[in-house]
């Protein structure tokens, strides 16, 4: 009888990169799907504080009389909500409603060369 010897060298070297690559692709979506729910989270909340302040601009306008002049800010959260209005005999005419990041300049940047 002839045995002949199975070489199975070629063939565990291809599965094993198979897997590793595989492995690599795995950790990836991973991590990507963990970006996006962050990313997805972060969305969410910028969206419902600018609900909120609409919400709050609405019920501004609504508590007005029927002659007035709106001119505020309402702030929430980092965000804040401008309107320049003028209501008269039930009718508003908007200047202004805008809805914008408050954003603070950084000053202390510790490593930073001043430029002297």
């Amino acid at each position: 009888m002839n045995t002949g010897r199975l070489r199975l060298g070629m063939l565990s070297i291809l599965l094993t990169v198979i897997v590793i690559c595989m492995s690599v692709l795995a950790l990836l979506s991973y991590a990507t799907s963990l970006a996006d729910l962050r990313l997805s989270n972060r969305y969410a909340q910028t969206v419902k504080v600018r609900y909120e302040l609409e919400e709050e601009g609405r019920r501004l306008l609504s508590e007005a009389g029927d002659t007035a002049i709106i001119d505020t800010e309402i702030q929430l959260e980092g965000y804040k909500l401008s309107i320049k209005a003028d209501k008269q005999n039930g009718e508003t005419s908007f200047d202004t409603w805008s809805i914008q990041k408050i954003w603070e300049e950084e000053d202390s940047i510790d490593d930073l060369w001043g430029g002297n």
